[in-house]
Protein backbone atom coordinates (compact mmCIF):
# COMPACT_ATOMS: atom_id res chain seq x y z
CA UNK A 1 0.00 0.00 0.00
CA UNK A 2 3.04 2.45 0.68
CA UNK A 3 4.02 1.74 -2.35
CA UNK A 4 1.18 2.12 -4.28
CA UNK A 5 1.04 5.57 -2.64
CA UNK A 6 4.88 6.71 -3.24
CA UNK A 7 4.14 5.79 -6.42
CA UNK A 8 0.95 7.89 -7.51
CA UNK A 9 2.90 10.72 -5.52
CA UNK A 10 5.55 10.56 -8.05
CA UNK A 11 3.17 10.93 -10.74
CA UNK A 12 1.37 13.38 -9.27
CA UNK A 13 4.66 15.46 -8.91
CA UNK A 14 5.39 14.59 -12.53
CA UNK A 15 1.86 15.96 -13.77
CA UNK A 16 2.80 19.34 -11.62
CA UNK A 17 6.00 19.75 -12.99
CA UNK A 18 4.71 19.03 -16.54
CA UNK A 19 1.33 21.72 -16.22
CA UNK A 20 3.72 24.55 -14.47
CA UNK A 21 5.90 24.23 -17.71
CA UNK A 22 3.23 24.41 -20.17
CA UNK A 23 1.92 27.26 -17.83
CA UNK A 24 5.62 28.84 -18.22
CA UNK A 25 5.97 28.19 -21.36
CA UNK A 26 2.28 29.87 -22.56
CA UNK A 27 3.29 33.10 -20.31
CA UNK A 28 7.13 33.50 -21.85
CA UNK A 29 5.37 33.48 -25.15
CA UNK A 30 2.45 36.05 -24.22
CA UNK A 31 5.50 38.04 -22.79
CA UNK A 32 7.20 37.89 -25.97
CA UNK A 33 4.51 38.23 -27.81
CA UNK A 34 3.41 41.64 -26.41
CA UNK A 35 6.72 43.28 -26.11
CA UNK A 36 7.69 42.62 -29.47
CA UNK A 37 4.30 44.29 -30.94
CA UNK A 38 3.45 46.67 -28.81
CA UNK A 39 4.17 49.84 -29.62
CA UNK A 40 4.20 51.47 -26.19
CA UNK A 41 6.04 50.74 -23.36
CA UNK A 42 3.98 51.13 -20.77
CA UNK A 43 1.22 48.96 -22.79
CA UNK A 44 3.47 46.49 -23.50
CA UNK A 45 4.12 46.42 -19.53
CA UNK A 46 1.21 46.34 -18.34
CA UNK A 47 0.65 43.24 -20.23
CA UNK A 48 3.47 41.67 -18.94
CA UNK A 49 2.16 41.44 -15.12
CA UNK A 50 -1.00 40.74 -16.41
CA UNK A 51 0.54 37.19 -17.82
CA UNK A 52 2.51 36.84 -14.69
CA UNK A 53 -1.12 37.18 -12.74
CA UNK A 54 -2.66 34.81 -15.03
CA UNK A 55 -0.28 32.17 -15.82
CA UNK A 56 1.55 31.64 -13.17
CA UNK A 57 -0.13 32.96 -9.96
CA UNK A 58 1.67 36.22 -9.38
CA UNK A 59 0.03 39.13 -8.30
CA UNK A 60 0.47 42.69 -7.32
CA UNK A 61 3.19 42.62 -10.21
CA UNK A 62 5.69 45.82 -10.03
CA UNK A 63 8.40 46.74 -12.50
CA UNK A 64 10.16 49.96 -11.74
CA UNK A 65 12.47 52.17 -13.68
CA UNK A 66 15.80 53.66 -12.52
CA UNK A 67 15.09 57.64 -13.22
CA UNK A 68 18.64 58.86 -14.46
CA UNK A 69 18.07 62.27 -13.49
CA UNK A 70 16.30 61.87 -10.20
CA UNK A 71 18.24 59.51 -9.36
CA UNK A 72 15.49 57.84 -8.19
CA UNK A 73 13.48 54.20 -8.61
CA UNK A 74 10.28 55.17 -10.07
CA UNK A 75 7.12 52.76 -10.47
CA UNK A 76 6.59 52.23 -14.04
CA UNK A 77 3.63 49.95 -14.24
CA UNK A 78 2.13 47.98 -11.28
CA UNK A 79 -0.69 45.65 -10.61
CA UNK A 80 -3.79 47.04 -9.05
CA UNK A 81 -2.42 50.07 -7.91
CA UNK A 82 -3.90 53.69 -8.15
CA UNK A 83 -1.92 56.42 -9.17
CA UNK A 84 -1.61 57.95 -5.96
CA UNK A 85 0.04 54.64 -4.72
CA UNK A 86 2.70 54.46 -7.78
CA UNK A 87 3.78 58.41 -7.20
CA UNK A 88 4.43 57.18 -3.56
CA UNK A 89 6.33 53.83 -4.38
CA UNK A 90 9.59 55.83 -5.01
CA UNK A 91 12.93 54.77 -3.34
CA UNK A 92 16.89 55.32 -4.16
CA UNK A 93 18.99 52.86 -4.97
CA UNK A 94 20.19 50.88 -1.44
CA UNK A 95 16.74 51.93 0.22
CA UNK A 96 13.99 49.31 0.75
CA UNK A 97 14.21 45.58 -0.88
CA UNK A 98 13.22 47.25 -4.34
CA UNK A 99 16.35 49.48 -3.70
CA UNK A 100 18.53 47.13 -2.46
CA UNK A 101 18.00 44.64 -5.62
CA UNK A 102 18.81 48.18 -8.06
CA UNK A 103 22.16 48.61 -6.02
CA UNK A 104 23.38 45.44 -6.01
CA UNK A 105 21.91 44.10 -9.11
CA UNK A 106 21.38 40.58 -7.22
CA UNK A 107 17.62 39.20 -7.15
CA UNK A 108 16.43 38.67 -3.14
CA UNK A 109 13.26 36.28 -1.75
CA UNK A 110 10.81 37.05 1.00
CA UNK A 111 9.68 34.07 1.84
CA UNK A 112 7.01 35.66 4.44
CA UNK A 113 7.00 39.02 3.93
CA UNK A 114 5.38 40.05 7.61
CA UNK A 115 8.70 38.99 8.85
CA UNK A 116 11.01 41.11 6.98
CA UNK A 117 11.85 44.37 8.53
CA UNK A 118 13.12 45.87 4.67
CA UNK A 119 9.77 45.45 3.42
CA UNK A 120 8.46 49.39 3.73
CA UNK A 121 5.02 49.12 1.92
CA UNK A 122 5.39 52.62 0.60
CA UNK A 123 2.22 51.88 -1.73
CA UNK A 124 0.20 51.10 1.30
CA UNK A 125 -1.28 48.32 -1.02
CA UNK A 126 -0.90 44.99 1.39
CA UNK A 127 -2.74 45.19 4.60
CA UNK A 128 -0.95 44.87 7.62
CA UNK A 129 -4.21 43.07 8.91
CA UNK A 130 -4.46 40.63 6.22
CA UNK A 131 -5.09 36.78 6.68
CA UNK A 132 -3.17 36.18 3.85
CA UNK A 133 0.66 35.57 4.16
CA UNK A 134 2.54 36.37 0.98
CA UNK A 135 6.11 35.97 -0.74
CA UNK A 136 7.80 38.36 -2.08
CA UNK A 137 10.24 37.91 -5.29
CA UNK A 138 12.35 40.98 -6.77
CA UNK A 139 14.80 40.25 -9.64
CA UNK A 140 16.82 43.11 -11.34
CA UNK A 141 16.21 44.57 -14.99
CA UNK A 142 19.66 44.65 -16.36
CA UNK A 143 20.82 46.61 -19.74
CA UNK A 144 24.38 44.86 -20.04
CA UNK A 145 26.84 45.19 -16.49
CA UNK A 146 23.85 48.24 -15.96
CA UNK A 147 20.98 47.61 -13.71
CA UNK A 148 17.76 49.92 -15.33
CA UNK A 149 15.34 48.63 -12.88
CA UNK A 150 13.76 46.05 -11.20
CA UNK A 151 10.89 43.30 -11.63
CA UNK A 152 8.74 42.05 -8.42
CA UNK A 153 6.06 39.91 -7.71
CA UNK A 154 3.74 38.44 -4.77
CA UNK A 155 2.84 34.69 -4.71
CA UNK A 156 0.44 33.14 -1.76
CA UNK A 157 3.06 31.69 1.09
CA UNK A 158 3.87 28.02 1.01
CA UNK A 159 5.99 26.83 3.96
CA UNK A 160 9.49 24.89 2.65
CA UNK A 161 8.43 26.03 -1.09
CA UNK A 162 11.08 26.22 -3.52
CA UNK A 163 11.50 29.69 -5.51
CA UNK A 164 14.31 27.97 -8.04
CA UNK A 165 11.59 28.38 -10.78
CA UNK A 166 9.88 30.71 -10.13
CA UNK A 167 13.30 33.34 -9.81
CA UNK A 168 14.51 31.44 -13.67
CA UNK A 169 10.92 32.84 -15.11
CA UNK A 170 11.42 35.98 -13.79
CA UNK A 171 15.27 36.82 -14.80
CA UNK A 172 14.67 35.66 -18.06
CA UNK A 173 11.35 38.16 -18.51
CA UNK A 174 13.65 41.30 -17.37
CA UNK A 175 16.16 40.20 -19.64
CA UNK A 176 13.01 40.58 -21.92
CA UNK A 177 11.97 43.76 -20.81
CA UNK A 178 15.58 45.05 -20.96
CA UNK A 179 16.01 44.16 -24.68
CA UNK A 180 12.36 45.97 -25.20
CA UNK A 181 13.11 49.15 -22.93
CA UNK A 182 16.61 49.56 -24.55
CA UNK A 183 15.23 49.31 -27.83
CA UNK A 184 12.05 51.55 -27.53
CA UNK A 185 14.40 54.69 -25.22
CA UNK A 186 16.66 54.42 -28.45
CA UNK A 187 13.79 55.27 -30.79
CA UNK A 188 12.80 57.53 -28.35
CA UNK A 189 16.12 59.08 -27.93
CA UNK A 190 16.39 59.24 -31.90
CA UNK A 191 12.93 60.92 -32.16
CA UNK A 192 13.77 63.58 -29.78
CA UNK A 193 17.03 63.61 -31.71
CA UNK A 194 15.27 64.47 -34.60
CA UNK A 195 12.76 66.95 -33.10
CA UNK A 196 15.26 68.99 -32.02
CA UNK A 197 17.02 69.22 -35.05
CA UNK A 198 13.92 70.16 -36.45
CA UNK A 199 13.08 72.87 -34.26
CA UNK A 200 16.62 73.76 -34.57
CA UNK A 201 16.48 74.19 -38.86
CA UNK A 202 13.04 75.66 -38.41
CA UNK A 203 14.29 78.57 -35.70
CA UNK A 204 17.63 78.78 -38.37
CA UNK A 205 15.47 78.95 -41.24
CA UNK A 206 13.27 81.52 -39.26
CA UNK A 207 16.55 83.90 -38.48
CA UNK A 208 17.82 83.80 -41.94
CA UNK A 209 14.36 84.39 -43.68
CA UNK A 210 13.38 87.18 -41.30
CA UNK A 211 12.81 90.36 -42.81
CA UNK A 212 15.75 92.30 -41.10
CA UNK A 213 17.97 89.87 -42.81
CA UNK A 214 16.78 91.04 -46.73
CA UNK A 215 19.60 93.12 -47.94
CA UNK A 216 18.62 96.59 -49.30
CA UNK A 217 18.68 99.99 -48.26
CA UNK A 218 16.88 101.44 -51.36
CA UNK A 219 14.01 103.69 -51.40
CA UNK A 220 12.59 100.74 -53.63
CA UNK A 221 13.49 97.68 -51.29
CA UNK A 222 12.27 100.16 -48.32
CA UNK A 223 8.90 99.35 -49.60
CA UNK A 224 8.99 96.17 -50.60
CA UNK A 225 9.63 94.99 -47.42
CA UNK A 226 7.12 97.51 -45.60
CA UNK A 227 4.70 95.06 -47.87
CA UNK A 228 6.13 92.42 -46.65
CA UNK A 229 5.66 93.42 -42.70
CA UNK A 230 2.11 94.39 -43.37
CA UNK A 231 1.14 90.87 -45.22
CA UNK A 232 3.24 88.16 -43.01
CA UNK A 233 0.25 88.06 -40.46
CA UNK A 234 -2.44 87.79 -42.57
CA UNK A 235 -3.70 84.72 -44.81
CA UNK A 236 -4.11 86.78 -47.92
CA UNK A 237 -3.06 85.41 -51.34
CA UNK A 238 0.53 86.96 -52.67
CA UNK A 239 1.64 87.65 -56.13
CA UNK A 240 5.26 88.19 -56.53
CA UNK A 241 6.06 90.38 -59.50
CA UNK A 242 9.36 90.90 -61.35
CA UNK A 243 12.57 90.27 -63.48
CA UNK A 244 14.08 86.55 -62.86
CA UNK A 245 16.95 86.62 -60.30
CA UNK A 246 15.02 89.74 -58.48
CA UNK A 247 14.66 87.93 -55.20
CA UNK A 248 11.07 86.33 -55.57
CA UNK A 249 11.53 83.34 -53.62
CA UNK A 250 13.50 85.00 -51.50
CA UNK A 251 10.34 87.39 -50.27
CA UNK A 252 8.22 84.37 -50.38
CA UNK A 253 10.42 82.74 -47.70
CA UNK A 254 10.64 85.81 -45.06
CA UNK A 255 6.48 86.02 -45.85
CA UNK A 256 6.12 82.23 -44.24
CA UNK A 257 8.41 82.39 -41.89
CA UNK A 258 7.33 85.66 -40.78
CA UNK A 259 4.02 84.52 -40.08
CA UNK A 260 1.85 82.47 -37.73
CA UNK A 261 2.66 79.60 -39.99
CA UNK A 262 6.05 79.69 -40.02
CA UNK A 263 6.23 76.15 -37.70
CA UNK A 264 4.17 74.23 -40.63
CA UNK A 265 5.29 73.18 -44.01
CA UNK A 266 6.92 75.54 -47.24
CA UNK A 267 6.06 73.86 -49.98
CA UNK A 268 8.08 74.99 -53.43
CA UNK A 269 6.36 74.09 -56.51
CA UNK A 270 7.92 75.34 -59.82
CA UNK A 271 5.24 75.70 -62.69
CA UNK A 272 7.59 75.89 -65.50
CA UNK A 273 9.57 72.76 -64.22
CA UNK A 274 7.12 70.02 -64.48
CA UNK A 275 5.70 69.12 -68.03
CA UNK A 276 2.19 69.67 -68.50
CA UNK A 277 1.22 65.97 -68.35
CA UNK A 278 2.51 65.74 -65.05
CA UNK A 279 1.39 68.85 -63.23
CA UNK A 280 -1.39 68.45 -61.93
CA UNK A 281 -0.74 64.95 -60.08
CA UNK A 282 1.91 66.78 -58.80
CA UNK A 283 -0.23 69.56 -57.60
CA UNK A 284 -3.41 67.22 -56.09
CA UNK A 285 -2.07 64.21 -56.30
CA UNK A 286 -3.96 60.96 -57.49
CA UNK A 287 -5.12 57.98 -56.75
CA UNK A 288 -3.73 54.30 -57.89
CA UNK A 289 -4.86 53.47 -61.35
CA UNK A 290 -5.98 57.05 -61.89
CA UNK A 291 -4.01 56.56 -65.13
CA UNK A 292 -1.53 54.16 -67.02
CA UNK A 293 1.48 54.25 -64.61
CA UNK A 294 -0.59 55.36 -61.60
CA UNK A 295 0.30 51.93 -59.56
CA UNK A 296 0.33 53.67 -55.94
CA UNK A 297 -1.81 56.57 -54.30
CA UNK A 298 0.02 59.94 -54.42
CA UNK A 299 -0.17 62.97 -51.99
CA UNK A 300 -0.08 66.21 -54.39
CA UNK A 301 1.60 69.50 -52.98
CA UNK A 302 -1.42 71.12 -51.67
CA UNK A 303 -1.60 68.03 -49.35
CA UNK A 304 1.53 68.42 -48.77
CA UNK A 305 1.58 71.96 -47.10
CA UNK A 306 -1.28 71.05 -44.87
CA UNK A 307 -1.89 74.17 -42.93
CA UNK A 308 1.74 75.77 -44.46
CA UNK A 309 2.32 77.90 -46.86
CA UNK A 310 2.51 76.60 -50.46
CA UNK A 311 4.95 79.19 -53.31
CA UNK A 312 3.43 78.49 -56.97
CA UNK A 313 6.54 80.05 -58.78
CA UNK A 314 6.34 80.82 -62.43
CA UNK A 315 3.10 80.49 -62.13
CA UNK A 316 2.07 82.38 -65.72
CA UNK A 317 3.47 79.14 -66.94
CA UNK A 318 0.79 76.99 -66.00
CA UNK A 319 -1.11 75.16 -68.49
CA UNK A 320 -5.11 76.40 -69.14
CA UNK A 321 -6.50 73.33 -68.50
CA UNK A 322 -4.68 73.32 -64.73
CA UNK A 323 -5.23 77.37 -64.19
CA UNK A 324 -9.42 75.98 -64.37
CA UNK A 325 -8.48 73.78 -61.04
CA UNK A 326 -6.27 75.87 -59.74
CA UNK A 327 -8.93 78.91 -59.51
CA UNK A 328 -11.52 76.38 -58.22
CA UNK A 329 -8.91 75.68 -54.75
CA UNK A 330 -8.82 79.26 -54.31
CA UNK A 331 -12.17 79.41 -54.39
CA UNK A 332 -13.41 76.73 -52.88
CA UNK A 333 -10.84 76.41 -50.88
CA UNK A 334 -10.67 72.20 -52.03
CA UNK A 335 -9.90 69.88 -54.13
CA UNK A 336 -9.96 66.09 -55.37
CA UNK A 337 -6.69 64.09 -55.93
CA UNK A 338 -7.11 62.73 -59.61
CA UNK A 339 -9.18 60.07 -59.82
CA UNK A 340 -10.37 60.20 -56.73
CA UNK A 341 -13.88 61.40 -55.13
CA UNK A 342 -13.72 62.38 -51.66
CA UNK A 343 -13.02 66.12 -51.45
CA UNK A 344 -9.74 67.66 -49.27
CA UNK A 345 -9.64 70.40 -47.43
CA UNK A 346 -6.95 73.07 -48.82
CA UNK A 347 -6.47 74.91 -45.85
CA UNK A 348 -2.86 76.17 -46.85
CA UNK A 349 -1.31 80.04 -48.30
CA UNK A 350 -0.89 80.32 -51.48
CA UNK A 351 1.85 82.59 -52.91
CA UNK A 352 2.46 83.08 -56.10
CA UNK A 353 5.32 84.64 -58.35
CA UNK A 354 6.19 85.38 -62.19
CA UNK A 355 8.46 87.43 -64.20
CA UNK A 356 5.65 87.37 -67.11
CA UNK A 357 3.64 89.95 -68.31
CA UNK A 358 0.17 88.73 -66.77
CA UNK A 359 -2.01 91.31 -68.38
CA UNK A 360 -0.39 90.92 -71.45
CA UNK A 361 -0.62 86.96 -71.17
CA UNK A 362 -4.49 87.64 -70.61
CA UNK A 363 -4.87 89.63 -73.61
CA UNK A 364 -3.58 87.02 -75.82
CA UNK A 365 -5.64 84.81 -74.20
CA UNK A 366 -2.80 82.62 -72.20
CA UNK A 367 -3.87 83.05 -68.93
CA UNK A 368 -7.83 83.50 -67.52
CA UNK A 369 -8.41 86.73 -66.31
CA UNK A 370 -10.84 84.83 -62.97
CA UNK A 371 -7.51 83.66 -61.86
CA UNK A 372 -5.19 86.78 -62.24
CA UNK A 373 -8.01 88.47 -60.13
CA UNK A 374 -8.04 85.19 -57.36
CA UNK A 375 -4.25 85.89 -57.26
CA UNK A 376 -3.90 89.78 -57.26
CA UNK A 377 -5.23 90.10 -53.83
CA UNK A 378 -1.89 91.47 -52.76
CA UNK A 379 0.75 91.58 -55.52
CA UNK A 380 4.51 93.22 -54.63
CA UNK A 381 6.42 94.22 -57.00
CA UNK A 382 10.32 93.48 -57.07
CA UNK A 383 12.49 96.21 -58.20
CA UNK A 384 15.22 95.07 -60.74
CA UNK A 385 18.32 95.70 -59.88
CA UNK A 386 19.78 98.46 -61.90
CA UNK A 387 16.95 99.83 -60.22
CA UNK A 388 18.21 99.55 -57.09
CA UNK A 389 21.96 100.49 -57.37
CA UNK A 390 22.46 101.84 -54.56
CA UNK A 391 22.29 98.45 -52.88
CA UNK A 392 24.64 97.11 -55.55
CA UNK A 393 27.89 97.22 -53.32
CA UNK A 394 25.87 96.00 -50.29
CA UNK A 395 24.77 93.18 -51.75
CA UNK A 396 28.53 92.45 -53.04
CA UNK A 397 29.76 93.05 -50.05
CA UNK A 398 27.55 90.24 -48.20
CA UNK A 399 27.86 87.71 -51.07
CA UNK A 400 31.73 88.33 -50.69
CA UNK A 401 31.62 87.47 -46.96
CA UNK A 402 29.74 84.27 -47.49
CA UNK A 403 31.56 83.34 -50.34
CA UNK A 404 34.83 83.47 -48.62
CA UNK A 405 33.81 81.39 -45.53
CA UNK A 406 32.56 78.91 -47.49
CA UNK A 407 35.89 78.63 -49.27
CA UNK A 408 38.07 79.51 -46.69
CA UNK A 409 39.67 82.77 -47.58
CA UNK A 410 40.90 86.20 -46.25
CA UNK A 411 39.54 88.86 -48.65
CA UNK A 412 39.06 92.70 -47.19
CA UNK A 413 37.16 94.09 -49.72
CA UNK A 414 36.84 95.10 -53.51
CA UNK A 415 38.80 97.82 -55.25
CA UNK A 416 37.67 101.48 -56.16
CA UNK A 417 38.01 100.23 -60.16
CA UNK A 418 36.14 97.49 -59.29
CA UNK A 419 33.62 98.69 -57.52
CA UNK A 420 33.10 101.20 -60.64
CA UNK A 421 32.12 98.47 -62.67
CA UNK A 422 30.23 96.52 -60.58
CA UNK A 423 27.89 99.82 -60.57
CA UNK A 424 27.97 100.40 -64.13
CA UNK A 425 26.84 97.45 -65.33
CA UNK A 426 23.26 97.44 -66.17
CA UNK A 427 23.05 93.58 -64.66
CA UNK A 428 20.23 92.09 -66.51
CA UNK A 429 20.07 88.73 -64.26
CA UNK A 430 19.52 90.60 -61.58
CA UNK A 431 20.76 89.72 -57.51
CA UNK A 432 21.67 86.22 -58.87
CA UNK A 433 23.81 87.27 -61.27
CA UNK A 434 25.42 89.31 -59.19
CA UNK A 435 25.72 86.54 -56.59
CA UNK A 436 27.38 84.74 -59.25
CA UNK A 437 29.71 87.59 -60.05
CA UNK A 438 31.43 87.60 -56.53
CA UNK A 439 31.27 84.28 -56.55
CA UNK A 440 33.34 83.92 -59.38
CA UNK A 441 35.60 86.81 -58.44
CA UNK A 442 36.42 84.88 -54.67
CA UNK A 443 37.40 81.97 -56.63
CA UNK A 444 39.52 83.55 -59.05
CA UNK A 445 41.60 85.57 -56.45
CA UNK A 446 44.29 84.73 -54.89
CA UNK A 447 45.15 88.43 -53.22
CA UNK A 448 43.49 89.72 -50.23
CA UNK A 449 41.23 92.53 -52.27
CA UNK A 450 38.89 91.54 -55.23
CA UNK A 451 40.11 94.25 -58.68
CA UNK A 452 38.86 94.37 -61.40
CA UNK A 453 40.55 91.58 -63.69
CA UNK A 454 39.17 89.09 -61.36
CA UNK A 455 35.48 90.14 -62.20
CA UNK A 456 33.63 88.20 -65.44
CA UNK A 457 34.72 89.46 -69.17
CA UNK A 458 31.19 90.87 -69.15
CA UNK A 459 31.64 93.41 -66.51
CA UNK A 460 35.15 94.52 -67.79
CA UNK A 461 33.95 94.71 -71.85
CA UNK A 462 31.52 97.37 -70.62
CA UNK A 463 29.48 96.80 -73.16
CA UNK A 464 25.95 96.38 -72.22
CA UNK A 465 26.61 92.99 -71.01
CA UNK A 466 28.04 91.38 -73.85
CA UNK A 467 31.09 90.55 -75.29
CA UNK A 468 32.01 91.12 -79.13
CA UNK A 469 32.36 87.85 -80.66
CA UNK A 470 36.10 88.83 -82.09
CA UNK A 471 37.56 91.51 -79.54
CA UNK A 472 40.90 92.54 -80.17
CA UNK A 473 43.39 91.39 -77.64
CA UNK A 474 44.95 94.18 -75.19
CA UNK A 475 48.50 94.87 -75.87
CA UNK A 476 50.67 93.85 -72.41
CA UNK A 477 51.61 97.63 -71.90
CA UNK A 478 47.85 99.08 -71.78
CA UNK A 479 46.85 96.09 -69.23
CA UNK A 480 50.16 96.73 -66.96
CA UNK A 481 48.92 100.49 -66.91
CA UNK A 482 45.22 99.53 -66.27
CA UNK A 483 46.26 97.66 -63.31
CA UNK A 484 49.22 100.18 -62.02
CA UNK A 485 46.25 103.01 -62.03
CA UNK A 486 43.76 100.57 -60.09
CA UNK A 487 46.90 99.78 -57.36
CA UNK A 488 47.80 103.87 -56.90
CA UNK A 489 43.89 104.65 -56.70
CA UNK A 490 43.27 102.22 -54.24
CA UNK A 491 45.95 103.09 -51.98
CA UNK A 492 44.62 106.32 -52.51
CA UNK A 493 41.58 105.32 -51.34
CA UNK A 494 42.82 103.55 -48.00
CA UNK A 495 45.52 106.49 -47.36
CA UNK A 496 42.33 108.89 -47.72
CA UNK A 497 44.02 110.94 -50.29
CA UNK A 498 47.42 111.10 -48.33
CA UNK A 499 50.19 110.92 -51.25
CA UNK A 500 53.50 109.95 -48.88
CA UNK A 501 50.95 107.16 -46.89
CA UNK A 502 49.90 105.79 -50.47
CA UNK A 503 53.86 105.54 -51.67
CA UNK A 504 54.55 104.03 -48.35
CA UNK A 505 51.92 101.28 -48.73
CA UNK A 506 52.78 100.31 -52.34
CA UNK A 507 56.60 100.59 -51.23
CA UNK A 508 57.67 103.31 -53.44
CA UNK A 509 58.88 106.51 -53.58
CA UNK A 510 56.95 109.88 -53.11
CA UNK A 511 58.30 111.23 -56.31
CA UNK A 512 57.41 108.07 -58.53
CA UNK A 513 53.57 108.71 -56.87
CA UNK A 514 53.60 111.93 -57.97
CA UNK A 515 54.71 111.08 -61.60
CA UNK A 516 52.21 107.87 -62.26
CA UNK A 517 48.83 110.48 -60.72
CA UNK A 518 50.30 113.03 -63.25
CA UNK A 519 50.66 110.51 -65.97
CA UNK A 520 47.02 108.68 -64.85
CA UNK A 521 45.09 112.30 -64.52
CA UNK A 522 43.99 110.74 -60.65
CA UNK A 523 42.96 113.37 -58.53
CA UNK A 524 44.04 112.44 -55.11
CA UNK A 525 41.49 115.47 -53.31
CA UNK A 526 38.34 113.04 -54.39
CA UNK A 527 39.59 110.93 -51.87
CA UNK A 528 40.20 113.35 -48.91
CA UNK A 529 37.88 113.19 -45.91
CA UNK A 530 36.30 116.59 -45.58
CA UNK A 531 36.72 118.62 -42.63
CA UNK A 532 33.95 119.59 -40.32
Amino acid sequence: MALITTQNTKIQNKITEHTKGVEELACLYEVTKCLASAPNLKEALKQVVESLSEFMGMHHGTITILNPHSGEIEIEVAQGLSADARRRGRYKPGEGITGQVVASGEAVVVPRISEDSRFLNRTRSRSKNSQKEMSFICVPIKNGRQTIGALSVDKPFKPGASFDDDLRLLTIISGLIAQSVSRLQAIKAERELLLKENRTLKRALSEKYSIENLIGKSSRMQEVFEMVYRVASSNATVLLRGESGSGKSLVAKAIHYNSNRKNKPFVVVNCSALPETLIESELFGHERGAFTGAYNRKIGRFEQAKDGTIFLDEIGELPQSVQVKLLNVIQEREFQRLGGTKPIKAKCRIIAATNKNLEEAMRQGHFREDLYYRLNVFPIYLPALRERRTDILLLAEHFLERYCKENDKNIKGISQPAIDLLMQYHWPGNVRELQNCIERAVLVCDEDIIRAHHLPPTLQSMTEGIEEPQKKVRCLADAVADFEKELIIEALRQSKGNQTKAAQLLDTSLRIINYKIKKYGIDPKLFKVPTK
